[in-house]
C-alpha cells in the first residue's frame, strides 16, 4: 500500500514485472484502493457500484462480506464516531494477557495494564 512515488527502482522494476504477469492482482489492487477511498471520502453512494466491480475480481469473498454486512458498513461510512481507540486498547490489553502465558490473574494483569500507561 506504499505509494508508487516512494518505490525504489529496484521496487518499481518487481511490481512492473508482477502486474504484466498477473493482472488480476492488478484489478483487486485498483478495487481495494476504491473500497479505501470510499471509506476516507465517506461516499456512501460509491458502494453499490463499488460491490458489483468487487464481485468479479480477486477480493470477491471480502465483498460478499461487505454484502451480508452491508447496514454497519454504510453506517462506517456515514458516521463520525470510529471505534479505533477502543479496539487498540483491547489489541493491547490482548496482547499483555497473552505474554502472561496464564501464570497471572486479574491484580497482576491490572498492575501491568495500569503500568503499562
Amino acid at each position: 500500500m506504499v505509494g508508487r512515488d516512494n518505490l525504489t527502482k529496484s521496487e518499481t522494476v518487481t511490481v512492473v514485472a508482477i502486474e504484466r504477469g498477473a493482472p488480476s492482482l492488478v484489478e483487486a489492487r485498483e478495487v481495494i484502493a476504491a473500497f479505501q477511498a470510499m471509506i476516507r471520502k465517506k461516499s456512501l453512494v460509491d458502494l453499490d457500484p463499488w460491490l458489483e466491480r468487487a464481485r468479479s475480481s480477486l477480493v470477491a469473498s471480502f465483498a460478499n462480506g461487505v454484502t451480508k454486512d452491508r447496514a454497519a458498513v454504510a453506517a462506517a461510512i456515514v458516521s463520525p464516531w470510529s471505534n479505533g481507540q477502543t479496539e487498540g486498547q483491547i489489541t493491547k490489553l490482548k496482547l499483555v494477557k497473552r505474554q502472561m502465558y496464564g501464570r497471572g490473574k486479574i491484580d497482576l494483569l491490572q498492575a501491568r495494564v495500569i503500568g503499562m500507561q
